[in-house]
């Protein structure tokens, strides 16, 4: 490790996240080194260390590590092998190529967790176009076809009732990546999800949150949610599991369902800070984003607790096309306990990811109705 009086931080990608978590770093007194494909993006406006290029490029790669004392991610889909060529240069990688090997394919990822014993929905490997006879008769009429790499928000997935929706998943999904896998339709009477940070001395969990999606997107967090003990506690079990089956440090998402009959499985899992963590910003005594910092470098973790009784987030989704700019600030902020956050992208477009909202206090439905009153005026 390069010796420096200031820590730098590389994270590969310049997203969101990214951005977010380089708040904390510099919070922290800390540097933030980052590689995206293009200029200016939400993180590289925050820092002079900024590489532009794309990551398969091996000479900008093996430059912008040698920049920095530990690499890490804002997304799974950087082929582990160029992380590999990372460690290879005695640059730490948090979390390890290995460990996103694993959980950038979703069949190894899923595999790796039911070897464990961790509840997941029955799923089978396809490997060919001619396998619908056999994937309907182990999981059933109605079943999810999925890409085994780069699916995120509903993209990577299609519903599948008969044979022509088979075939015309297969070949669209293929056309994004050429592995595929499929699983159960699951139905599920909530959406759960849970942050875990771990670093080799500590193990922290956050409160199991309620996801609700809008259009297979993350719009709206209720935290805690409202479960019963006994799930809430079951919950963060086998969260903590999931991390450890991938021999996982750093912070990790871990998306689940809480099925009708009131099991949980597993959906997925994050190697990174997540859309469902964002309330923690304010939420809590140490958001995901700054002991994501503190994971990666090794530091003690910070408290995970609420410091309210509740807390509600909703993702600003684009509802314009052009300009990645808040049309009505005055009427956003009009409400004094609206927390706001606008990511600094560019472009704007339906349904993409602009911003978030956070409202915390003590009464999950007042938060609710408050926030969003304001998600429905803001114009972005």
């Amino acid at each position: 490790m390069n010796k420096r009086s200031q820590k730098k931080i590389g994270i590969l990608g310049g997203g969101q996240l990214a951005r977010m978590s380089a708040y904390q770093a510099y919070k922290l007194g800390l540097d933030i080194v980052v590689l995206e494909k293009t200029k200016k993006s939400p993180a590289g406006m925050l820092t002079q260390n900024e590489f532009v290029g794309r990551v398969e490029d091996k000479k900008l790669l093996k430059k912008f590590a040698q920049s920095c004392d530990v690499v890490t991610l804002e997304n799974e889909f950087v082929d582990y092998h160029l992380l590999e060529s990372i460690e290879k240069l005695g640059v730490k990688v948090i979390p390890s190529s290995k460990t996103i090997g694993t959980i950038q394919d979703k069949y190894l990822q899923k595999s790796a967790l039911r070897k464990k014993g961790i509840p997941v929905p029955k799923f089978i490997e396809i490997k060919s176009s001619d396998d619908y006879s056999k994937i309907r008769t182990v999981l059933g009429k109605k079943f999810i076809l999925k890409s085994r790499k780069m699916g995120y928000d509903g993209y990577g997935n299609a519903e599948v009732k008969k044979q022509s929706d088979f075939k015309t998943a297969v070949e669209k999904l293929s056309s994004r990546h050429n592995l595929l896998m499929a699983e159960e339709f699951v139905k599920f009477r909530k959406e759960l999800a849970i942050m875990v940070v771990r670093t080799k001395k500590e193990v922290k969990v956050y409160p199991v949150v309620e996801t609700i999606q809008r259009d297979h997107i993350c719009h709206i967090v209720l935290a805690p949610a409202k479960v019963s003990s006994i799930i809430y506690k079951k919950a963060e079990e086998i969260a903590v599991e999931c991390v450890k089956a991938v021999n996982g440090y750093g912070i990790y998402g871990i998306e689940m369902f809480l099925t009708e009959n009131g099991n949980i499985l597993v959906n997925e899992m994050a190697p990174r800070p997540h859309n469902s963590g964002h309330y923690t910003i304010e939420a809590c005594v140490t958001s995901q984003f700054e002991n994501h910092v503190r994971s990666v470098l090794e530091l003690p973790l910070g408290s995970t607790a609420m410091v309210k009784p509740v807390s509600v987030m909703i993702n600003l989704l684009g509802k314009k096309t052009g300009e990645g700019i808040l049309d009505n600030y005055s009427e956003v902020l009009d409400d004094p306990d609206i927390h706001l956050h606008i990511y600094g992208k560019a472009d704007s477009r339906i349904g993409r990811k602009m911003g978030h909202i956070t409202l915390v206090g003590e009464n999950m439905n007042s938060l609710l109705v408050k926030a969003k009153e304001i998600d429905l005026i803001a114009k972005i």
